[in-house]
Parts: structure tokens; sequence; C-alpha cells
């Protein structure tokens, strides 16, 4: 009877701290969502429409010379729609291309077009793991850090850390062993601080935008690992749209008829 109560306190011993980090991600992940908004309110979430602009640099050659490279800003319009379960589309637009890139379900795929005319386009199918990339993105925007498991990732508890001089709580959100989100969330109030991607890429929130009761950031500044930056403004956000399928669906390489 000795050796079966040692061996069930060593067995509780190995699995109680991972309980407890666990119950501690749930509480932390309960605050954050709530620092969005009201819990019936993101349940009830089925589409997000965001519009705006994305600012950034792109290197252009100084006068032609493709030896001899100089930083261009570069402002754009973006569209992105994201779509319960697994449909996303955002659109890119310059004076010169329109780019959209999409996700219906497990098919995902690019298409260029030339701005000044759109019959002109291009279209390439994107591989498993940008589609896997893209599902994950998906999950993220319109889940508001619950119930990761229930599509086969994990969350886990980091502990504390200290972000801009706030104290904050680090969550591992892990939906493949390389697509994982840490995230820190302020202790005071339960409210994103910083996200990191595990390639080194980081993305922080600037300003709110108020949208039936739920609290979105009016910027996302987006670093990535090299150190170019991409900040984007949102000028709408419209929730539960109702989008057709064929907004997301591959394009037909030939028109019908």
């Amino acid at each position: 009877m000795k050796a079966r109560f040692l061996a069930l306190a060593v067995a509780l011993a190995l699995v109680g701290p991972q309980l407890f980090a666990d119950a501690r991600a749930d509480q932390w992940v309960e605050k954050a969502r709530s620092a969005v908004g009201a819990e019936g309110a993101l349940n009830q979430i089925r589409s997000i429409h965001f519009k705006g602009t994305l600012e950034t640099t792109q290197k252009v050659p100084v006068d032609g010379d493709a030896n001899n490279l100089k930083d261009e800003a570069l402002v754009l319009g973006i569209d992105i729609v994201f779509q319960k379960p697994y449909q996303q589309r955002m659109v890119l637009r310059s004076d010169k291309v329109i780019e959209t890139t999409a996700l219906d379900g497990y098919d995902a795929w690019v298409r260029r077009a030339d701005a000044s005319d759109e019959k002109k386009w291009q279209l390439s199918l994107l591989d498993v793991q940008q589609v896997k990339r893209l599902r994950a993105n998906t999950w993220e925007n319109l889940n508001f850090y619950s119930g990761i498991e229930k599509r086969g990732g994990k969350l886990e508890f980091g502990g504390d850390a200290s972000i801009d001089g706030r104290d904050c709580v680090k969550l591992i959100f892990t939906h493949a062993e390389n697509i994982v989100f840490t995230r820190y969330f302020e202790k005071a109030t339960g409210r994103l601080v910083k996200t990191e991607t595990e390639n080194g890429g980081e993305i922080r929130e600037e300003g709110d935008i108020s949208v039936q009761g739920l609290r979105f950031p009016r910027k996302l500044i987006n670093k990535a690992p090299g150190g170019q930056v991409a900040t984007i403004t949102f000028e709408s956000i419209t929730i539960n749209e109702g989008f057709p399928a064929d907004v997301f669906a591959v394009p037909e390489l030939m028109p019908p008829g």
C-alpha cells in the first residue's frame, strides 16, 4: 500500500505543475478576452472585415543601378476579411498592382493583377506550410485566444515578464512546431502589449477602435526579423458581414462560357 501511495505522489508531483500552469494560462486568457469585450459578444463573431492602409518601405535602385539600392516609402490600400471557420482574403492595392491572398479551408492562393487592367493577372497556389500558417492566422483573428486545443494546438503559461516597463504575463500559443505566437499581456488590464512569432518577428498594437462594444487596435506595427517595419492603420472595422463562398474560392483560370 505504501508503495502505491508513493507512486501516486510522484505521479501527481510530475503532472501537478503542468496542470497549474494550464490553469493560470486559462485565467489570463479569460482576462485578455474581457479586455476586448464581453464574452457573449466575442462568441457571436462570425466574420471581421478590416479596411485601411499599409505603410512600409521598398528597395529601389538609385539612377537605375541595381547594385545601389535605397529605401522608398510605399503606401498601399489594404482590405482584409476573416470568416469562420477558416476563410481569409487580403487585398493589397498600389497604383501598379492589386495582390489578393486568400484561404478557403485547405486551399490558398495569390492573385496578382495589373491595376490598370485587371484582366491581366497571374495566379499561384500556396503550399501546405503556407496554408497551415494562414489557417492559424485566421483562427487567431476570430477566436480571441480561446480554444486553441480544439484545433490541435497548445496553450502554455510562460511566466512573468516586463515589457516597456509594464508588468506582463507571457502566454505561448503553439499551432505547430513552426507556427508559434508568444504574447505578452499587461497584468493590470489584460490588454495585449506585444506578440512575437517563432521566426523573430514582432507585432505591437496602438490606439483603439470600438465596434459594437468590442475593442480593436487602431494600428498594427509589424517588425520583420530583418528589421523592416510595416504599419497597418485601420479606417473601418465591420463585424458579422456575410461573405459568399466565391470571395475565397480559387479563381477559375478560364472564365466560363
